[in-house]
């Protein structure tokens, strides 16, 4: 398998796929969807998470996060596969397509979307690099919620609709809960590792036992804002997603009994699995209600 297809991390790329998925679906609700910004909506967001995993691959070996000790799934630069410098041109070009994008949807939608983009590539970069990255000071997972929940559902439904509301908000908390369970699941499993290089994710601050917890309240609370959904829509519709819920209630349980890196890494593809899951029924539910 390509070095590169794997330095993307393909079992992740979910994180980048449903926000679009979920927010082109709140604009098809709003009789507002277009296919061409759906599509550009979905390169763009990919092209910025795959840069971001360039980016942390060759920053967290330059910082010594990435070592032989790593049980996580490999990293091309600490295997050698992929230089640094090689992963920081690839970030590069991904941004360049991201930028291209932007510039589609700035003039369909103006200023708004081209605020979004540049401070998506800025956050994309700082996440690990730079004289302040965000992962290394337990900032990564506010980056997550704002970035692929958020601005990413508000943004994509923004270049549909040109508006916000309420229920567009709600949506990408609940996307944005999705995508930091990810990030969650990595950083439980990293916890002794990032320890030792300083790399003070939240999950370092919270411990092993808190950070499961932490993992298994963001999925409730995603839940429990299904239900206030489908309250405020007066229809039932929202609740279709509950047919997600039993791979849910299994990461929870995954979660409870994880021990080794091998749990973690077989949790963090059933996470990404219910995410996909989550978000087609959820983007059905709203297009139906």
């Amino acid at each position: 398998m390509s070095p590169w297809f794997l330095a993307a991390r393909p079992k992740t790329l979910s994180a980048g796929v449903v926000p679009v998925l979920v927010g082109s679906a709140l604009a098809f609700k709003a009789q507002s969807f277009h296919l061409g910004i759906f599509l550009t909506c979905l390169v763009g967001s990919l092209a910025l998470q795959i840069a971001s995993n360039f980016i942390n691959d060759a920053s967290d070996f330059l910082r010594g996060a990435d070592t032989e000790e790593r049980v996580g799934p490999l990293r091309m630069a600490q295997a050698g596969l992929i230089s640094p410098k090689a992963l920081y041109i690839g970030a590069g070009l991904c941004f360049l397509i991201a930028t291209l994008c932007g510039i589609y949807l700035t003039l369909q939608a103006g200023w708004i979307i081209l605020l979004i983009g540049l401070l998506s590539i800025i956050c994309a970069t700082a996440y690990t690099a730079g004289p302040f990255p965000l992962a290394y000071y337990g900032l990564g997972d506010l980056f997550v919620l704002i970035f692929f929940g958020l601005a990413a559902v508000c943004g994509t439904y923004f270049a549909h609709a040109l508006k916000f509301d309420s229920l567009v908000f709600i949506s990408a908390l609940i996307v944005g809960f999705h995508a930091t369970g990810i990030l969650i699941v990595n950083n439980t499993r990293d916890i002794e590792q990032d320890k030792k290089v300083n790399k003070m994710t939240l999950c370092v601050r919270l411990g092993l036992m808190n950070s499961k917890l932490y993992y298994i309240f963001l999925v409730t609370l995603s839940y429990l804002l299904i239900f206030h959904l489908a309250f405020e829509l007066k229809s039932f519709w929202p609740l279709l997603t509950l047919l997600a819920s039993p791979l849910a209630f299994f990461n929870i349980r995954k979660i409870q009994k994880a021990q080794r890196g091998e749990d973690y890494n077989l949790l963090l593809a059933s996470t990404a699995k219910h995410q996909i899951l989550f978000a087609l029924l959820f983007s059905l539910s709203l297009a139906l209600s």
